[in-house]
């Protein structure tokens, strides 16, 4: 046992030059010398490497070093956020670029427009109190593709999402009508959205009363009222389509369905999630406050 040798091995050698060599640490041989459970064994460099590059595959370079380093941690690693910056920096390992990507909102109508109720009030205390929604824009070698989502704000997760190729009113009643289905909520859900003609069409309005939501619409101009949604926006472009081709359309589908469904809502830490996926953050607060799927204010 690697404890055990440093224990022979301590009148002759410093006690830090045994751990360095075995890739263990202080504190664990020192709980093992109390009869105690020692800690992980301490990854020494090239593992920590091999790990790393195997995770930048997997996550196809979507994360940068804090997540690495969350990451690293969630499957048992010990290791410090220093090392893994120094490690990410050495060896060319980085997170995608940002880029800076155009609205698509058209708010120059005369369809009626309703309060900003949501007042970027962005941390509602339970699932199901407030739904934001926003389409975004992927290019094809067919020609645009349309990607409408619906996302709880409560634990960030994507409820609900259409793809089509022309940005028409169905593309946000369809993405709607999936996260009504998905989680068969109480009424009583605000949903907030832009001043975008989609939501503000009367297809819209009439599916919101259908589903017992309340509409809630940013200030004109004003993208940070609705900013977790264009977060998501933001991270899908930087995380996945920036620098991917898509010959047709139902390549883009494909990704964008991995992206969402696999990625996203059941892998991906967030920040603002203490670093938790949004199907992990919801599962830890359900088993605390009991199986409320439908819970609304």
């Amino acid at each position: 046992m690697k404890y055990a040798w440093i224990d022979a091995q301590r009148r002759d050698h410093p006690l830090p030059e045994l751990c360095e060599v075995l890739g263990v640490s202080i504190s664990g041989y020192r709980a093992w010398r109390r009869g105690g459970k020692p800690d992980r064994a301490r990854l020494s460099d090239a593992q920590a490497l091999t790990l790393m590059r195997s995770i930048h595959a997997e996550f196809k370079a979507a994360y940068g070093s804090r997540r690495m380093h969350r990451e690293l941690q969630g499957r048992g690693h010990r290791i410090g956020l220093r090392r893994v910056e120094r490690l990410m920096r050495e060896h060319g390992i980085r997170a995608r670029h940002k880029r800076r990507f155009k609205a698509t909102t058209d708010s120059r109508h005369s369809l009626p427009i309703a309060p900003n109720l949501l007042a970027r009030n962005f941390a509602p205390e339970a699932p199901n109190r407030v739904w934001t929604g926003d389409i975004t824009y992927i290019q094809t070698g067919e020609g645009w593709l349309y990607l409408a989502i619906v996302l709880d704000l409560f634990n960030r997760e994507i409820v609900g999402w259409s793809i089509k190729p022309r940005m028409t009113a169905d593309i946000v009643t369809d993405a709607l009508t999936m996260a009504w289905f998905r989680r068969k909520p109480e009424a009583g859900i605000v949903f907030h959205s832009d001043r975008g003609s989609q939501y503000a069409s009367a297809a819209m309005a009439a599916k919101l009363r259908d589903f017992g939501m309340t509409a809630s619409m940013s200030r004109k101009g004003n993208c940070w009222d609705n900013a977790p949604t264009e977060s998501f926006f933001n991270s899908l472009k930087n995380e996945r389509v920036h620098g991917t081709s898509y010959p047709t359309r139902a390549d883009a589908q494909a990704d964008l369905f991995q992206y969402i469904e696999a990625f996203y809502n059941r892998s991906r830490r967030h920040s603002t999630l203490g670093y938790r996926s949004p199907i992990r953050f919801l599962e830890e607060w359900l088993s605390k406050h009991g199986d409320q799927p439908s819970m609304a204010a």
